[in-house]
């Protein structure tokens, strides 16, 4: 098997590993203290993606759940603020690594907080009002703790298969 076959096949596994966790999550009601908070179990593949294999897979593989997701179980809406989300938070996350300014913990936190502010920015635009971010507190400090939780099993999982997806 050649490695553009190898390479196919992870990132299908991929994608559909953050597509089941998505699904998972949209279907077991679980009220994490207020509206629109969530832990993010998608996001666990994203921040696996962004430091085996690097920035472009991660976006790819982040692009294609996204809109997976989007047209299986939302709209253009769900994949308009996904993508506001997922492009800022993969940005952020990528500097904090490219540059190692924390470890993956920090960087998943700031990837929970970004992803929110992304999609907050696209609130404002989309209605034309700054009065969205009334509510960012509540989902800052949920970014923070479900970027906590996503970054410490990312990291048990990366200790665990890390190398095995790399060589893939």
């Amino acid at each position: 098997m050649n490695i553009r076959t190898r390479r196919v096949a992870v990132y299908g596994l991929l994608i559909a590993l953050a597509f089941v966790f998505g699904y998972i999550e949209r279907i077991l009601p679980i009220y994490l203290g207020a509206p629109g908070v969530k832990l993010g179990l998608a996001n666990l593949v994203t921040i696996l993606s962004l430091y085996v294999l690097g920035l472009w897979p991660a976006v790819w593989i982040s692009l294609a759940r996204i809109l997976l997701s989007g047209f299986a179980f939302g709209g253009m809406s769900s994949i308009l603020f996904s993508l506001a989300g997922a492009a800022l938070s993969l940005l952020v996350m990528w500097i904090c690594r490219r540059f190692s300014l924390f470890d993956m913990v920090g960087v998943s936190i700031l990837g929970g907080v970004f992803h929110n502010i992304g999609q907050f920015l696209m609130a404002a635009y989309v209605v034309k009002t700054f009065g969205v971010f009334s509510y960012l507190p509540v989902l800052l400090f949920a970014g923070t703790a479900a970027g906590a939780a996503i970054g410490l099993l990312g990291g048990l999982v990366l200790k665990r298969i890390g190398n095995v997806i790399k060589n893939l």
